[in-house]
Order: structure tokens, then sequence, then C-alpha cells
């Protein structure tokens, strides 16, 4: 933590873009405002979940600030009453590492034992159960502190206080005071500091952060209407006030002067909270063997059973030098489990009828996968390089990208979820973004302007050049047609000022289309869990919702957990179809490994461009490229691709 004036504050109590569509900041932001201020730590607490978490804990480490890692729980009393009341906010810090763990399975109990109306809620039996290392402010408006002493009720008020010492321990409950502006929470600051002085704690003031400057009130009113599909004019959820952002250390001293230990007492949960993230540590691999059993040893006895499968009895000696040359590898770098999981999995699709596709990626070049059969191509024929999958000189975790059917892709996962156990696998949650056209017509649509309006001006914005639009601050160039509206059209450049505060914030959380996370151990001591939405239906029509990581693609790795790609790809559907059409009409059984790789009519029609259905070849680009370059042996066709 920076060396700083006893007059410093800390804001605990923040809301990012991870609190979507509700909290406007970008963390990396946050954490450099809070650091222009001066001010020596930055906390995190988004409603219900920790997604930011590991981004706010490295960015913080860099800034040479500390990170204070919360979340904002939805508290409700207890799960088994028949009794649903309304979940209340309940601010929680975790002051040390076994807190942050704490913490990381509370939230992850909100979603997986305690959804309700849209909300993750735990209950104060799990809050006991999981005290340990937790610092607890009791909260803003939505608290249950707040909502008690709002409806004139100090004794249920009194109730909930020692419900909080029970559960966390006296000496880590602070009382929230809140300067908003908003007389409500005026009413309840009152019975808030005379609570606190009976009961011998502290006040601690607090601002709930949901914007990152004083003039951001406007484009966090939007966002806003974009969570509720409201406009500015009519909007089914704003802010009262213009007291929700970033405030210098003087603006709380001046705001909290009424209650002048306030501030300082945020410096000191802000000393107390000290927590330890282990990233780039070690890796969480599972075993595949039961403890004590040698897995080096199997790996290498499945690796030469199957070198003589594929070259033939006795190995040829280059096949089995390279195979030498990686198994050491592998044990040097610790994976010898890692390609047995792969291994397993990949055979029992292919025992059920699950087709599975011949290898893609850096996975190719390496002869222990193609000798485990996850991978069908030699990489000795095609002179691939293992080191491009692993190389002990890089040290990364290995990724190898599978493909299944569609049809069968489900059935995987579950058969890996029932081997590892269902605490021990999920899959991995992606957040998008507004991107600079989305930006433009939510913008449009909250402010009460026709779809025509909003569209005309997204069209305007360039298409993306690689995969990505540029920032719409680069698309308002001189000369650019869109500059050319935003400087004649008051409507434009009003729609345009708005999306560009819009623009790049989180819109939603998904996920990814093809990663799974598997462990050693349960993964919300490693990782917070949430739920969402998997897209698709049981066959009672509900909606299906899945595991997933509250941390994305990034961070699960930083962490050394196993991240897999069960990637589903329709073209092997096809061709199971189609050769069990053919057996269906012929009775001739053909295995598609055997099909040779030098027929000649194959590349005539590759030559001809008439390959409308051939996976990474259908494309009209890569259509002319082939009427230009009259492939005739499998070696164009890898310089196409390539």
């Amino acid at each position: 933590m920076r060396r700083v004036s006893s007059g410093s504050c800390v804001h605990l109590h923040v809301h990012s873009e991870y609190s979507l569509l509700d909290g406007q900041p970008n963390i990396g932001k946050l954490v450099k405002r809070a650091a222009e201020l001066d001010q020596p730590a930055i906390g995190l607490t988004d409603h219900g979940v920790m997604n930011g978490v590991v981004e706010l804990y490295k960015a913080a480490k860099k800034e040479g600030i500390k990170p204070v890692i919360g979340c904002e729980l939805y508290l409700v009393d207890d799960h088994a009453s028949k009794e649903k009341a309304k979940p209340n906010h309940l601010t929680v810090l975790a002051s040390t590492t076994e807190g942050y763990r704490n913490l990381m399975r509370l939230s992850s109990m909100g979603f997986t034992a305690g959804y309700r109306r849209g909300k993750p809620c735990v209950d104060l039996a799990q809050m006991s159960q999981n005290g340990s290392g937790l610092i607890v402010l009791t909260g803003c408006l939505a608290s249950r502190m707040c909502t008690t002493l709002a409806d004139d009720d100090e004794q249920g008020a009194r109730s909930h206080v020692d419900d909080l010492f029970n559960v966390v321990g006296r000496d880590n409950v602070y009382f929230e005071v809140q300067k908003n502006g908003i007389d409500l929470q005026d009413k309840c600051n009152v019975g808030i500091a005379r609570i606190a002085r009976e009961t011998g704690r502290p006040l601690v003031g607090t601002t709930d952060v949901h914007y990152l400057h004083k003039h951001d009130y406007d484009t966090h009113e939007a966002l806003l209407c974009v969570q509720t599909q409201s406009t500015l004019a009519n909007p089914k959820m704003s802010f009262s006030t213009n007291e929700f952002y970033v405030k210098s250390t003087e603006e709380m001293a001046a705001q909290f002067a009424e209650w002048p230990d306030a501030i300082p007492t945020t410096l000191e949960i802000a000393e107390r909270c000290d927590v330890h993230i282990p990233l780039g540590e070690g890796s969480l691999l599972p075993r595949f063997l039961p403890d004590g059993e040698d897995e080096q040893a199997y790996l290498e006895e499945l690796v030469l059973d199957g070198l003589r499968e594929r070259y033939g009895d006795p190995i040829p000696a280059a096949a089995r030098e390279r195979a030498d040359m990686e198994l050491a590898v592998i044990n040097k770098m610790g994976y010898d489990a890692y390609f047995l999981i792969v291994h397993d999995f990949v055979k029992w699709s292919k025992d059920h009828d699950i087709s599975v596709g011949p290898g893609r990626g850096s996975a190719a070049g390496s002869i222990i996968s193609y000798a485990l059969g996850i991978t069908d191509l030699d990489p000795l024929k095609y002179d691939l390089l293992f080191e491009r999958f692993l190389n002990p000189d890089r040290v990364s975790m290995p990724d190898i990208d599978i493909d299944f059917s569609v049809r069968g892709r489900e059935e995987v996962m579950k058969y890996v979820t029932d081997k590892y156990g269902r605490d021990c696998v999920a899959q991995i949650v992606t957040f998008g973004r507004m991107l600079p056209r989305n930006a433009t017509k939510d913008s449009a649509r909250v402010q009460g302007f026709d779809y025509a309006t909003g569209d005309k001006l997204a069209k305007l914005i360039p298409d993306p050049i690689m995969g990505k639009t540029p920032p719409l601050e680069k698309c308002l160039a001189e000369g650019t047609e869109l500059r050319a509206a935003y400087d004649s059209d008051p409507v434009a450049k009003q729609v345009l000022d708005v999306a560009m505060g819009l623009e790049g914030t989180v819109r939603n959380a998904g996920i990814h289309a093809a990663a799974v996370v598997i462990s050693d151990r349960d993964l919300s001591s490693v990782v917070p869990i949430q739920i969402a939405d998997s897209r698709t239906v049981d066959e009672r029509g509900d909606k299906i919702f899945k595991r997933v990581t509250q941390f994305p693609m990034g961070p699960i790795e930083e962490l050394g957990l196993l991240k897999m790609d069960f990637l589903g790809l329709r073209n092997l559907d096809v061709i199971q179809d189609a050769l069990k059409i053919i057996e269906g009409s012929s009775g001739e059984r053909i295995d598609i490994a055997e099909i040779p790789l030098d027929d000649r009519p194959t590349y005539e029609m590759l030559a001809r461009g008439d390959s409308v259905g051939v996976f990474q070849f259908e494309s009209e680009g890569m259509r002319k490229a082939m009427r230009q370059v009259n492939p005739t042996e499998f070696d164009d066709l890898i310089a196409l691709v390539a």
C-alpha cells in the first residue's frame, strides 16, 4: 500500500462494469483514478459477482496501490423459509486469503444453491459457515440495515446487527454511512450512527461508486436505460442525485464532516485487507490415475502401444526418438495427466460413435497426440514441430482444440463432468461489450429517437478490420462521413456523444463457445462460479442454465487451471450422416480415416471451386483462391489454409 498522509481515504463500496448495465467504470480506469487522487487502495464490490477480481488485483498491483477484494452479496435470512422475502444488499470484503476463498464460495453458492428472483442469494447459515476472514459493512439503502430503519423498525435493525456479529464476529462489522443527497439515506444514517455508538463499533463512510467522474452521470443514466429498456425521458430506473462517483479525499472529508472518524476508518479497513491470489504459481491439473499409481509409466505404455499401431512393430527409430523426446518434455513440465485425460475422453467419444476431428492447431505437431489417437495426422510425414505446441523454454499450459460433432459434444462434456465431479468441472464465462455500432443504436434509442436515426449513423461506422471495429473516436476522424454528420447535425452529435460514453462497456455475460475447465478440487475454492443461460431448453421446454466460471479465459489460465476446448463442428455431423446413408443404401461401411488423400476427382472438384460445405474451403475468397492455385496434392491445401 502506498505511503500517503493520514488524511487519505479509500473507496470500499465500488461497482465496476461487471455490475452489468448498472456500474459504468472500467476497472483499469478505476484503479488509475484512485492513483490520481493519491488514494492508497481501491475496493471492488460488484453485485453478487466477482468477475473483475483478478483484473483489479493485477491493475492495482501494477499501479502500486492495494486491491480490496469484495462483493455486494444478496442476503436472505434462510433459504428454507417459506416466506420468500426480497433479498437485501450486504457489502462484504475479504481481509485474508482465507476470506477471499470464503467469499468465492459464497458468491458461488448464491448462484448454485440460492438463485432467487434472478439474484444469487446467500443466507445467514451459509455466511456463518464461510465467515472467517471476512469484513462486513452494513450496506447501502437496499441493505437490511437501511430498509428496517426506513420502516422505523429499529429493533429489526438491531436484530440484524446481532446476526452479523454472530456470522463474522463483532470486530469484523462496520456501520456504513453514505452522504448522497437522498433524504431517506439521511434518515437511515441517524439510526445507523445511534446503533453504532451503542454497540461500540465504528462508522465507515462510502460513496457506493457506480461511475468514475461526476460528469459521467448522464452516461450512467443512459446505461440504466439500456438495462431497463426505457428512455431518458421516461426511465424505469434512475439515480436521483449525482453523488455516486469516485470522490477525492477532500470531497469525502467535507461530506462526512459530521462523522470525522468515518474517513480514517476506510484506511483502517484497507490496511486490514491483505489477500494473495496465486497467479502463475503452478498448475492445478487433476490426476487421471488414483494416488500412488505412476501416471508417467502408464502414459509411456499407452504411447508405445499407439506407436506400434500407427507405424508397425518394431517402431521405426525416428518415431521412437521423437516420442522419447516429447515424453521427456511432457514429464518435465508435469503434463502426463493432461495427455491421459484428453486421450480418455477422445477414446470414449470414438467408442460411443461420436465423431472426433482429425486435429487442429499446434497439437497436431505432437507424435504423442498422434500415438494416443487424439489427432490423426502424422507429424513426421508433414514435418510438424512439437515446439510450437510445448516448449520447455516457454512454460505455458498445453492447449489442444478438439472438434466433436455438434450432436455429440454435450455427451462428451457430460462424460467429463460425471468422471471428474460436477464441482470440479465448469465452462468459462465470456463478456459481450458495446461495440461502436451497437452503442450508437442504444444511444439513439434511450434518447427517444426513432430506429432510423441510430441505424443511419451506425451504417456510417466503418466495417471491422481483422474482426475489430475502430473506436468511435477514430471513426470520427476529419474527412469521414460520420464526422461530417457529427459536425452538421445536432442530433447526430447528441447521439454519438452518449455513444462514446457507452462504448466498450460490458453489456452481457455468456458462455465461451468451447472452453471447459477441469480441476483437481472444488472449483469454487479457486474461482467463483455462476450460472448462465445456455440458450438451450430441456425436454420440458425449460431453459437450461450451465455452471460457468466467473473469471474469463485469461485469469483461468493464470491460476493454473486446466482448460480444454470442446468445439462443436457441424461438418462432422454431415460426414457422419453421409456415411450412414451410404451404409444404409449399399451395405458398405466406410472408415473416413482410410479415405486416401490423393483422390484425383476430389482435387478436380476443389480446383473448380465446388467446395460449398467443405470445412475451411467454402468461403468465396477461398473458392476463388483454389480456382487460381489449382491444387493437385495435399500440400497445396495445407498452403491454402495456412
